[in-house]
C-alpha cells in the first residue's frame, strides 16, 4: 500500500510539474508574406498615381512565431525540435514590461520599418530626401543665419542624405565648433558658418529639422498582425520591384529578412534559424541574409536554400540581378 501510494503521489506530482508554466518561451517559424501580393484581400504595397509592374515571382518577408506561455512538456519538445528554440523569457519580454507593452513596441518598430523602407526605396528610385529646417530658435546659434524652409545639403562638406545625418555630424564635434552648413534657399545655394552650442549635454545648432521626399504618387504599406523591424529589407525590395519594369525575382520565390534604415543599410535581426525554416516551407529558392547574421545562418542551414549575404538595399538588388543573369552572388 505504501509503494502504491508513493507511486500515485509521484505520478500526480510529475503531472503537476509538467503543467506549471516555466520562465521560457518557444520560438518557431512564423508566417511568411509575399510583399508583391495581397494579404486579407488587400495589396500589401499600395501605389496610386503611378503605373506599377507585375512580377512572375515573389518577395517573401519572414517572421518568428513566439509561444509566450510554456510548460515543461512544451519546453522539452522544443529542446528536441530542429525547427524551434527555447530561450529565457526575458530575452523576448524584458522584466518590468508587460506582454502588451512589448507588443506595442513591436508594432511601433514595424511601422517605423515601413517608413524607412519607403524612404530607402524612393531614394533608390531617384527621389532624394530633402532635409528642411522646420524651426530656428530665436536665441540659438543659427538665428539670423538659417531660416525656416532652408534645405540643408551638407555640414562641413559632408552630404546629408537624410535628416539623421545632420544630427550625427553636429554631434561628431565638440560644442563651440564652427560648422559650415550648406543649404538651398529659394532655389539658390549658399553656406553659413554656425558655431554649435552645448544644450542638454550635447552640441546643437538651434534648429529643428524635417525630412521630406517629394514624389508624384502616393505610396503605402498595409499589413497587420506582424511586429518588429525585420521586414524592412523585403518591403524596400517590393516597392522597387513594383515601381520599375524589371522583375527583381526572376520568376523565383525569394525570401529574406533584415532591418533597413533611411539610407538603405541592412541591419541584423533575431530568429534567423526559424525564419529559414519558414522560408523553406514557403517554397523559397533563395534567402537574403543580413551580413551580421551570416554566421548564425550558416550554422542553421536548410537544404537547397542558398544564403545570399546583403549589407544594403543596393547589395540586395545587385545580388538578385546577378542571380537573374545566371551568375553567383556573394554567399554567406
Amino acid at each position: 500500500m505504501t509503494v502504491l501510494l508513493g507511486a500515485l503521489f509521484t505520478a500526480l506530482l510529475s503531472i503537476g510539474v509538467l503543467r506549471v508554466p516555466i520562465p521560457y518561451v518557444v520560438l518557431g517559424p512564423g508566417p511568411t508574406v509575399n510583399t508583391l501580393g495581397t494579404a486579407d484581400g488587400k495589396e500589401v504595397i499600395q501605389v496610386s498615381g503611378r503605373e506599377t509592374s507585375t512580377s512572375a515571382g515573389q518577395l517573401r518577408l519572414t517572421t518568428v512565431g513566439v509561444q509566450p506561455t510554456v510548460r515543461l512538456r512544451g519546453a522539452i519538445a522544443g529542446w528536441f525540435s530542429d525547427d524551434e528554440a527555447v530561450v529565457p523569457r526575458e530575452l523576448v519580454y524584458p522584466p518590468g514590461e508587460s506582454t502588451e507593452q512589448v507588443e506595442q513596441r513591436n508594432a511601433e518598430d514595424f511601422k517605423a520599418s515601413q517608413t524607412s523602407a519607403e524612404t530607402a526605396a524612393l531614394r533608390e528610385l531617384g527621389f532624394p530626401v530633402q532635409v528642411v529646417i522646420k524651426t530656428v530658435a530665436g536665441d540659438g546659434p543659427a538665428a539670423g543665419l538659417l531660416k525656416v524652409g532652408d534645405v540643408i545639403t551638407a555640414v562641413d562638406g559632408q552630404p546629408v542624405p537624410v535628416a539623421a545625418k545632420v544630427t550625427e555630424l553636429v554631434r561628431a564635434k565638440p560644442a563651440g565648433t564652427a560648422l559650415t552648413v550648406a543649404y538651398i534657399r529659394d532655389g539658390a545655394s549658399a553656406t553659413a558658418t554656425v558655431t554649435s552650442r552645448e544644450q542638454d549635454g550635447r552640441p546643437r545648432i538651434g534648429v529643428e529639422i524635417d525630412q521630406q521626399q517629394p514624389h508624384p504618387f502616393t505610396l503605402g504599406i498595409d499589413l497587420g498582425d506582424i511586429g518588429g523591424p525585420s521586414a524592412g529589407l523585403m518591403f524596400a525590395l517590393g516597392i522597387v520591384d513594383k515601381l520599375t519594369p524589371a522583375d527583381l525575382t526572376g520568376g523565383q520565390v525569394i525570401a529574406g529578412t533584415g532591418t533597413i534604415d533611411d539610407e538603405g543599410t541592412v541591419g541584423p535581426i533575431g530568429g534567423i534559424a526559424q525564419k529559414l525554416v519558414g522560408a523553406k516551407r514557403a517554397g523559397a529558392k533563395v534567402f537574403l541574409v543580413p551580413a551580421d547574421n551570416c554566421a548564425e545562418a550558416v550554422r542553421n542551414p536548410q537544404p537547397g536554400l542558398p544564403l545570399l549575404r546583403v549589407g544594403s538595399l543596393d547589395e540586395a538588388m545587385t545580388a538578385l540581378e546577378t542571380l537573374r543573369a545566371g551568375g553567383q552572388p556573394t554567399r554567406c
